[in-house]
């Protein structure tokens, strides 16, 4: 083997490890924290990470063709959806949960009134 052909074995295994360890941390922290939306920050982090360095190894394997671009793809639509649906179940939590306010603050925005937005504006001039 070439020397070329040892440093790509060598990044896609790194690659691949460091996935996997990221996959195995990620199901330890889910067992370890208590409350759901712990659980699934851990769970969506690990999974965009792990998944990415997966695919990335096998990218680095498999060498430069037409399956590297799929899994590519597979890649960019995996890390805009994981992070999206976590988003959604972390939000219906929050809306179905009657004692979410017992494991978490929550900052409620409120709408400001006209007299201190035209004071923002007029101190921003």
């Amino acid at each position: 083997m070439e020397a070329i052909e040892w440093i790509r074995f060598f990044l896609a295994a790194g690659c691949l490890l460091f996935g996997m360890s990221i996959f195995f941390l990620e199901i330890f922290g889910t067992y370890r924290f208590h409350y759901v939306l712990n659980r699934m920050q851990i769970a969506a982090t690990g999974d965009t990470l792990g998944i990415g360095l997966c695919l990335i190894g096998l990218m680095i394997a498999n060498g430069f063709n037409w399956a590297t671009a799929k899994l590519a793809l597979v890649l960019v639509f995996l890390w805009c959806a994981s992070p999206v649906s976590s988003h959604m179940i972390a939000r219906l939590q929050m809306f179905t949960d009657k004692r979410v306010l017992d494991h978490c603050r929550i900052v409620i925005l409120r709408k400001r009134k006209k007299s201190e937005r035209e004071a923002n504006e007029h101190d921003d001039l």
